[in-house]
């Protein structure tokens, strides 16, 4: 799958990150911040984890079907 989503690079789809998830915010300026310093990814607040950003995503040019919370690709 390699078509991109009509959405900016800020906005995550809804069912990886849903409106009601209590670190949302914090999550959204993480991805911000990595977004806007021109890195990969950022560290998960709320699990320590390495998360890719949607500009590190859309590079690769594909999808590789693992669910990323920021992947610019249509489902």
């Amino acid at each position: 799958m390699s078509n991109l989503d009509d959405r900016d690079l800020e906005t995550p789809r809804e069912s990886r990150l849903p409106l009601d998830h209590p670190l949302r915010q914090l999550i959204l300026e993480a991805h911000s911040s990595a977004l806007a310093r021109n890195e990969d990814g950022y560290v998960d607040p709320g699990t320590g984890w390495w998360v890719f950003s949607a500009a590190y995503l859309t590079e690769r040019q594909v999808c590789c079907l693992s669910g990323c919370r920021h992947c610019p690709y249509a489902d």
